[in-house]
C-alpha cells in the first residue's frame, strides 16, 4: 500500500523503530541507519537480530563523523520521510535537524518521536512508557481500588500513544507534501498521544460510566467487565456490558433467576457480585469456560499468552501469527482486500550499507566504505 514511499530511520529503541517497521510492513522502503556497534537495551554487545527491523534495509553510519552525517543528508535527498527518536536538540547538534535536512529536500516530512515532546519543562528529561502515561492521565485507571496503579506492558504509551500517532502524522505529512511540495515537522509525543486516546474515556465520563476514582467504574470494578481466575490458575475475561449480553452470561452460568444479579447497574452490589462470579469461575478449569461461553454473545475470551494465542483456532484461521528465525511474530495489520502479507526478513546489522551508498548519486561514499574508511 505504501510502495514508492522511502523512509530514512535514525535507529533508536522503542516506538520509533516500531513505527518504521509498521510502515515497512505496509510496503514502504525503509532504510534503517544504525550505529557501527550493535547493542541491546541491556547494553549487551552484538545483540541478536532485531525483529523491529524486519522488512528494512540496514545501513551503518557514525553520525558523530562528517562522513556519517553526509550519508544521512544524501539519503534524505531522495526520501519522503525521516524518523528519529533522539532527545530534543540532539539532531540539531549533529547537524541533522529539520532545517538542515529540509534544506536538502524541502518536501521531506521530518518525524520526531519523544516521550515528553519537543518543548515544555520536561522535554529534556529521561523517561519511559510508564512515566509518560502517568503524566498524561492514561495510567490512572489501570488497576483496582486500594492498590497502586499497575503499569501495563509498553503498549499504551510507546505503541498506542507514540508509534501509531507518529505513523499517522508522517503519512498525513506525505499527503500534504505531495499536494504542496512542502514538507513538515511532526512532533509526536507520547504524552500527547496517550492523552488523546483518553477521549474515549471522556465519552464514558459524560455518560456516567467512568468515575474519576480508580476502582469505581464499569471497566475496573464491575462484575460483568472483569477477569477471573480458573481452577487451573488460568484466566478468562468477560465484558458483558450490554443488557442482552449480560442476560446471556447469567443464563449460561445458571444465574438468570438469581435476584442478586437483577440490577446490573447497581454499583453498590458490584463488589459482592464480583465475589460470587469469582467463586464460580474458580470452580472449573479455563477450558470448561471456553466450551461453555466462547463464541457466544456473552462477550467472553480466555486470557492467552502470545504462544497460546498463536495456536487458537480463530488466530490460526486468520493467520495472525507466524514464526521465522526462531521468533514468534505477528503479521502486518490492518489487512487490505483480505490479504495476509508476510513481512520482509530481518536484515543483519549493516547488510545493505554498500549497496545503498553505491546507489546514491554524485558522491564517493561507497568508495570510502570499500576502502575501509567506514562512516
Amino acid at each position: 500500500m505504501l510502495s514508492g514511499i522511502r523512509i530514512v530511520e535514525i535507529c533508536g529503541i522503542g516506538p520509533g523503530p516500531f513505527c518504521a517497521m509498521h510502515l515497512a510492513d505496509l510496503g514502504a522502503d525503509v532504510i534503517a541507519v544504525e550505529r557501527e556497534s550493535s547493542t541491546s537495551v541491556t547494553g549487551a554487545k552484538n545483540a541478536p537480530r532485531n525483529p523491529l527491523n524486519r522488512g528494512k534495509r540496514s545501513v551503518v553510519a557514525d553520525l558523530k563523523t562528517a562522513e556519517g552525517r553526509e550519508v544521512v543528508l544524501k539519503l534524505v535527498e531522495s526520501a519522503d520521510v525521516l524518523i528519529e527518536g533522539m532527545r530534543p536538540g540532539v539532531m540539531e547538534r549533529l547537524g541533522l535537524g529539520p532545517k538542515q535536512c529540509q534544506a536538502r529536500n524541502p518536501a521531506l516530512v521530518y518525524g520526531r518521536m519523544t516521550g515528553w515532546g519537543q518543548y515544555g519543562p520536561l522535554a529534556s528529561a529521561a523517561g519511559h512508557d510508564n512515566n509518560y502515561i502517568a503524566l498524561s492521565g492514561a495510567l490512572h485507571h489501570s488497576g483496582t481500588a486500594g492498590e497502586a496503579p499497575s503499569s501495563p506492558i509498553t503498549l499504551i504509551g510507546d505503541i498506542g500513544g507514540g508509534a501509531l500517532y507518529l505513523a499517522i502524522g508522517v503519512l498525513a505529512g506525505v499527503l500534504k507534501a505531495r499536494q504542496s511540495g512542502q514538507g513538515s515537522v511532526v512532533d509526536a509525543a507520547i504524552v500527547d498521544g496517550s492523552a488523546h486516546m483518553m477521549q474515549l474515556m471522556a465519552s464514558l465520563t459524560s455518560r456516567g460510566l467512568l468515575n474519576e476514582q480508580r476502582g469505581k467504574s464499569v471497566h475496573d470494578s464491575s462484575h460483568f467487565y472483569a477477569t477471573y481466575r480458573c481452577a487451573d490458575d488460568q484466566y478468562v475475561a468477560v465484558g458483558s456490558i450490554e443488557p442482552q449480553f449480560y442476560a446471556l452470561l447469567l443464563e449460561k452460568l445458571g444465574l438468570a433467576d438469581d435476584p442478586r444479579f437483577a440490577r446490573q447497574w447497581d454499583a453498590s452490589r458490584w463488589e459482592e457480585l464480583r465475589g460470587v462470579l469469582s467463586e464460580i469461575f474458580v470452580s472449573q478449569p479455563r477450558q470448561h469456560w471456553c466450551e461453555l461461553l466462547e463464541g457466544s454473545d456473552a462477550c467472553f475470551a480466555p486470557v492467552l499468552s502470545p504462544r497460546e494465542a498463536a495456536r487458537h483456532s480463530h488466530m490460526l484461521e486468520r493467520g495472525v501469527y507466524f514464526e521465522r528465525d526462531g521468533l514468534l511474530q505477528a503479521h502486518p495489520a490492518p489487512r487490505f482486500d483480505d490479504r495476509v502479507v508476510t513481512p520482509g526478513p530481518i536484515p543483519t546489522h549493516g547488510a545493505d550499507t554498500e549497496r545503498v551508498l553505491a546507489a546514491l548519486e554524485g558522491n564517493d561514499l561507497a568508495a570510502l566504505w570499500r576502502s575501509g574508511m567506514q562512516p
